[in-house]
């Protein structure tokens, strides 16, 4: 799963820029999901995968000020799969908390490479971060409990690691399930040369955006690297693998192709959330080159993956999925599939302001309608660019869509236990790294962790992110 990429990223899908060819390759080895969601942003899909719940169940609303953490009641994908049998690894971007109970290693893992909050060398306020001055080149990588200084780049060290210990598995003959959430594309947009020149000058492209495409070709290399193992390795017929295009929408693609899709990362439009989706496993039944067009989305993982592996699913009530099995569409994608809604929210409201931010950047869709922060209602099979507001020739549908909101933001409110959560003076990720390697936080870096600077902190972002949203609106 790369980071902040688009429907409109790949050149199988429509991009007239980027060159992937592994994933256009495996696109006709797969079935794609053509109307396939996540979540607005970064931790929020990755709370949804990892639970196959809404992330607000999980307690997650935010990427940072200790909304970002996964509710320790949760129970994750690998702990599902390691009771299972299967040996678990992640290898990049955890994004759900930094304290000891919420790391990776305590959700499931058996094996744990990732660098630390939501990006390397992120600096952003609050107690969220990884290792002081990391870079995507040589970057400092936590590694089954420390750090580890590494030479090479981000997403080749990702990859490397993640086929080392499959590798070592399947000599084992033990069953994996291998977790590659990717910090490329986010930035900072750091990548060696080679990948991003040839995009230097094309239309529309200038230095950052040639870098994220250059970033996104490195991961399809990467890609196809995994792919050639698996045929190597004798398991590729007997290994389901899924390539999930994004954790949000686009992000720096979006001005030069969008797939016809309305805005992007942090948007409750078509763009904010829909990605691609591609499954391969032709042991499993599923045909080369298909596609379904079935309204599906990350929570569905969570039960396809415990049907698939024969896995228990959690039977108390904080646990409850919404996703549903996506293997009756595995084996036959005409399958009949029942409509279903499903909730997008932005989330990211100043800290204490929950009750405010009800209907703020959010969206409740069906197969055919979508209601917009509750004033805007689009018919996506007609309007897929969702340009004209239907709102007024529909109220049957606003009524319904209303009714299952509200039925679903009282559900919700209680499962909010970040809220109002305080973390550690000192990143525990950035503590750790000086307890190995020496050193201590300067003065500027204590006060942008300081929580008792938070709640100032995230009502100047949640500020700041409203007065880019109306600004791109007026402009619309």
């Amino acid at each position: 799963m790369p980071d902040d990429a688009g429907y409109g990223d790949y050149a199988s899908l429509g991009s007239p820029i980027i060159h992937t060819p592994m994933v256009d390759a495996f696109k006709e080895e797969s079935l794609l999901f053509t109307q396939f969601h996540v979540s607005p942003k970064c931790s929020p899909t990755r709370a949804a995968l990892m639970s196959g719940r809404h992330e607000f169940k999980n307690g997650v609303t935010h990427t940072v000020f200790e909304r970002e953490r996964l509710s320790l009641e949760t129970v994750t994908i690998s702990q599902m799969l390691q009771e299972a049998g299967y040996a678990t690894g992640i290898f990049g971007k955890w994004h759900l908390g930094d304290e000891a109970p919420y790391r990776p290693e305590n959700r499931g893992f058996d094996e744990v490479y990732i660098h630390a909050g939501g990006g390397i060398g992120q600096t952003f306020p609050g107690s969220c971060g990884d290792a002081p001055g990391n870079s995507n080149i040589n970057p400092a990588l936590w590694h089954n409990g420390i750090w580890e200084k590494k030479i090479g780049y981000s997403t080749d060290l990702f990859f490397e690691q993640a086929l080392q210990w499959m590798n070592e598995k399947r000599e084992k003959n033990e069953p994996f399930f291998t977790y590659l959430p990717l910090n490329a594309a986010h930035g900072p947009y750091i990548v060696p040369e080679k990948y991003y020149q040839h995009y230097l000058g094309l239309p529309g492209v200038d230095e950052e955006t040639a870098k994220f495409y250059g970033m996104l070709e490195n991961v399809d290399t990467n890609f196809g690297e995994l792919l050639l193992k698996l045929e190597d390795w004798g398991i590729s017929d007997n290994t389901l693998v899924i390539f999930m295009g994004s954790d949000n929408g686009g992000t720096k693609g979006v001005p030069i192709f969008n797939a016809g899709m309305r805005e992007g990362k942090g948007s409750p439009y078509q763009g904010g959330t829909r990605v691609p989706m591609f499954v391969r496993w032709p042991k499993g039944g599923i045909l080369p080159n298909t596609e379904t067009d079935a309204l599906t989305a990350h929570i569905d993982i969570f039960p396809t993956l415990a049907e698939v592996a024969g896995a228990k699913l959690p039977t108390n009530t904080q646990n409850q999925l919404d996703g549903i099995s996506l293997v009756p569409l595995l084996k036959n994608p005409e399958s009949a599939w029942e409509d279903r809604t499903l909730v997008h929210h932005f989330g990211n409201w100043a800290q204490g302001k929950a009750s405010e931010s009800k209907y703020r950047r959010s969206a409740i869709q069906n197969s055919r309608f979508t209601l917009v922060n509750n004033t805007e209602l689009y018919d996506l099979k007609a309007d897929r660019g969702e340009n004209k507001n239907v709102i007024s020739e529909h109220p049957e549908v606003v009524a319904e869509l209303r009714a299952i909101y509200e039925l679903w933001w009282m559900e919700v409110q209680p499962l909010l236990i970040n809220e109002d959560k305080i973390g550690p003076k000192i990143n525990p990720m950035k503590e750790l790294y000086w307890k190995q390697f020496g050193g201590e936080p300067d003065e500027e870096l204590l006060n942008r962790m300081d929580p008792n600077n938070a709640v100032k902190m995230s009502q100047e972002i949640a500020e700041r992110n409203e007065k880019n949203w109306a600004n791109k609106a007026k402009k619309e």
